[in-house]
C-alpha cells in the first residue's frame, strides 16, 4: 500500500518532469516559429524564456500565485482565533508554522502554496473565515496543511506557472485569432503578423489537450481524498470538513480572484454557473466532485 512517503517522492518526481516538458515544449515551438519565418531569434528567445521561467516557477511560484490572488498577510490581533487554529493544527501534524494569508473575496475558499514545508503559505479568503464555523473552517486548513505535508503545493505552484503560462497564452492568441484576426481586411491577413497570429492559434489547439492531460496526471485527483483523508486525521472530527465542502460547494458565485491557471489550487473548484460550463475549465478540471468526497468522508466517520 502507497505512504504519504510513496506520495511525497511522487510529487516530486511529477515536478520535475513538468519541468522537463516544459522545457521542451516552449523550445519546440520556438524551434517551430523560427524555421517557419526564419527567424532563428525566437528559438533564442523561447530557450531564455523557458529556462527563466522555470527557475522562477521553483524558486517564486508561491510569491506569483500570491500576487495573483491578490493575498495579503494576515496579521494576528486581525484574526486572533485563525491564527491559533493554524498552529494548534501545525503542532499536531508535527510541522512549521506556514505563513497566513487573507483574500478579500466573498466565496468561501482556500487554498495552500509553497515549495517546501519551510517555505509554505496558507490562504484563506474572507468570506470563508466570516461564513464558516470554527469546527468547519479547522477543516478546511487541515485539508490545505495535509497539502503541504503531503508536498502536494510544491507539483501545484509549479503547474500554475509552468503550464498556467500556457493556458493563459493559449485563451488569449485564441480570442485574439479568432475573434479579432478573422475579422481584419485581406492585406491584414496575409501580412506576417496575421499569419504568424494564425498559426500560434492553430498550435495552442493542437497543445492544449495535450497539456490538459499533462495537468491531470501531475496534478492528480486522488490527492484531494488524500489531503481530505489527512485532515480528517488531524481533527478527529469529520463533520467539520463534510459541513465546510457543502457551504462552499452551494455558494452561488464564482471567485473573482480565480482563473485557469490557479483554479486546481483551491480546496473546491471556484468557478460557478456558467464559467464552470466553459469548455476550457471542463478541459483542465483537477477537482474530483464534492458529493465523492462528502461520501468518503462520511464512510470514515462511520468507521
Amino acid at each position: 500500500m502507497a505512504t504519504v512517503y510513496d506520495q511525497i517522492a511522487s510529487n516530486t518526481r511529477k515536478t520535475y518532469l513538468l519541468i522537463s516538458s516544459f522545457l521542451i515544449l516552449i523550445i519546440g515551438i520556438g524551434w517551430v516559429l523560427s524555421y517557419l519565418f526564419n527567424a532563428p531569434y525566437l528559438l533564442v528567445a523561447a530557450v531564455l524564456f523557458s529556462v527563466l521561467m522555470s527557475f522562477f516557477s521553483y524558486w517564486y511560484s508561491d510569491k506569483i500565485v500570491l500576487k495573483i490572488s491578490r493575498a495579503r498577510p494576515l496579521k494576528k490581533e486581525e484574526y486572533p482565533e485563525i491564527y491559533r487554529l493554524v498552529e494548534n493544527l501545525t503542532i499536531t501534524a508535527g510541522m512549521p508554522m506556514p505563513k497566513i494569508y487573507i483574500i478579500n473575496e466573498d466565496q468561501p475558499n482556500a487554498f495552500a502554496t509553497g515549495r517546501d514545508e519551510k517555505h509554505a503559505a496558507v490562504a484563506l479568503t474572507k468570506g470563508l473565515i466570516e461564513r464558516l464555523e470554527k469546527s468547519e473552517i479547522e477543516g478546511v486548513i487541515a485539508h490545505e496543511l495535509s497539502h503541504i505535508k503531503n508536498r502536494d503545493v510544491l507539483l501545484s505552484t509549479v503547474v500554475v506557472v509552468l503550464v498556467g503560462i500556457i493556458v493563459l497564452i493559449s485563451d488569449w492568441v485564441i480570442r485574439l485569432t479568432f475573434w479579432g484576426g478573422l475579422r481584419r481586411n485581406r492585406d491584414t491577413e496575409r501580412s506576417s503578423l496575421g499569419a504568424l497570429l494564425l498559426l500560434l492559434g492553430f498550435l495552442f489547439i493542437i497543445i492544449s489537450p495535450i497539456l490538459a492531460r499533462l495537468i491531470q496526471f501531475a496534478v492528480s485527483r486522488k490527492r484531494e481524498f488524500l489531503a481530505d483523508a489527512s485532515a480528517v486525521l488531524l481533527t478527529r472530527y469529520p463533520e467539520g470538513l463534510i459541513r465546510a465542502l457543502q457551504k462552499i460547494s452551494t455558494y452561488p458565485y464564482s471567485a473573482r480572484i480565480a482563473n485557469n491557471a490557479t483554479a486546481h489550487l483551491f480546496i473546491a473548484n471556484p468557478f460557478r454557473g456558467e464559467k464552470n460550463k466553459s469548455w476550457l475549465v471542463k478541459l483542465f478540471s483537477t477537482h474530483p466532485p464534492i458529493e465523492e468526497r462528502i461520501k468518503a468522508l462520511e464512510k470514515m466517520g462511520n468507521s
